[in-house]
């Protein structure tokens, strides 16, 4: 017995406690990767969600402008108004005034045969955009849309889109665009 080797108490603590170290260093690291991957994947749906909204209010420009209207803001709301547009059918809808000025979540479809888009209802509900109608899901996106007229001109407006999201329990996270738009014909020439 005098020479037989065991380990002793403090050797056995050692071996776990680096052994515990070995296992929490890539399991953090994972939980961080996945983290950062959600994240990037919300910022990216946020960046095609504000610049899908562009794109609408620019049709709703183009469709003025070649209408002749004098107005490039027509039928668009204006002033700095917070506002949705449904850009399946371009139908825009003034938010909730209260304050602050709140605009509903987007949502989805939750049939699986629909294809994923996001939306406010379907195009031919009669529902209010603030009553989640059936079949559809509320996400964690918000998007608030303001236009106006730039000061001193009649030819230029400022499309301002902010898109925002909750991550986590509290914090939220947003993202803003903004774009001018111009008349790129004059009228009656």
């Amino acid at each position: 017995m005098k020479n037989a080797h065991a380990f002793t108490l403090i050797e056995t603590l050692v071996a776990v406690s680096l052994l515990a170290v070995a296992i929490a260093a890539p399991m953090s690291l994972t939980t961080q990767s996945l983290s950062s991957a959600y994240y990037a994947r919300d910022q990216m749906t946020a960046f095609h969600l504000a610049q899908e909204a562009i794109e609408s209010v620019r049709a709703a420009r183009d469709e003025n402008i070649l209408a002749s209207e004098a107005d490039l803001l027509q039928g668009i709301p204006a002033g700095g108004v917070p506002f949705i547009i449904d850009t399946r059918d371009n139908e825009m809808t003034v938010c909730n005034q209260g304050s602050p000025a709140q605009c509903p979540y987007m949502r989805t479809p939750t049939s699986s045969s629909d294809p994923a888009f996001y939306a406010y209802r379907d195009v031919d509900s009669t529902e209010d955009i603030y009553t989640t109608p059936l079949g559809w899901a509320d996400t964690r996106f918000r998007r608030t849309i303001r236009a106006e007229m730039l000061t001193g001109t009649n030819d230029e407006m400022r499309i301002t889109v902010i898109v925002s999201w909750q991550t986590g329990a509290f914090q939220v996270r947003t993202i803003t665009m903004r774009e001018n738009l111009y008349r790129w014909v004059n009228l009656g020439g």
